[in-house]
């Protein structure tokens, strides 16, 4: 079953999500059911407060970089997730988010990290990443932490794209899977 995608503007992406534990009603249904919602919209992550939960989970998977052979197989599940530490040189990358359809900027971010966090079967890790795979977990890794990626831009980019934002917010585009927007206001008469 695919689940809609909650648009930017909504609340349950500014909200630092709250840590679950193995006995979480539905978790693997509601895992398998991400990867589907995340394929169908041609993603390679997607976190719980993106399908409306908050909650500290989030999926990847690396195969749409399929000319890099170790992101073909980078496929993993992070349940309460916590970075340990960034280091390395920070470098730009062109990132997009499916909650907010239609935006790509230019985003700043260390290269490697370590993080610990819980696997589907709420096994105990403890890795370092770099390079795309680092991103990919830090993009993910802030929505659980009630961060855009749109709130690591300057004030000057937020201000330039406050426009299309403001599309994205009250469902004035057409994404090519099913997104959940905010009700839009009556006018008061």
């Amino acid at each position: 079953m695919i689940l809609p995608i909650i648009a930017y503007g909504d609340l349950v992406l500014k909200k630092k999500a709250i840590e679950i534990d193995h006995s979480y009603p539905g978790l693997q249904t509601l895992i398998e059911t991400m990867y589907e919602t995340m394929y169908g919209a041609k993603g390679i992550g997607l976190a719980a407060p993106q399908v409306g939960l908050s909650i500290r989970v989030f999926i990847v998977d690396g195969a749409p970089f399929e000319e890099d052979e170790e992101l073909k197989v980078f496929k993993k599940v992070f349940i309460n997730a916590k970075i340990n530490k960034e280091s390395g040189k920070k470098w730009t990358f062109n990132e997009g988010c499916l909650s907010i359809p239609e935006v790509r900027e230019d985003v700043e971010r260390f290269d490697t990290i370590e993080i610990t966090y819980l696997d589907e079967n709420f096994k105990q890790h403890t890795e370092v990443f770099s390079g795309i795979k680092a991103r990919i977990i830090q993009h993910e890794y802030d929505h659980i932490e009630g961060i855009l990626f749109t709130d690591r831009l300057s004030v000057l980019k937020k201000a330039m794209l406050k426009n299309r934002l403001d599309d994205v917010k009250k469902g004035k585009i057409t994404p090519d899977y099913k997104m959940k927007f905010l009700p839009l206001k009556k006018k008061k008469r």
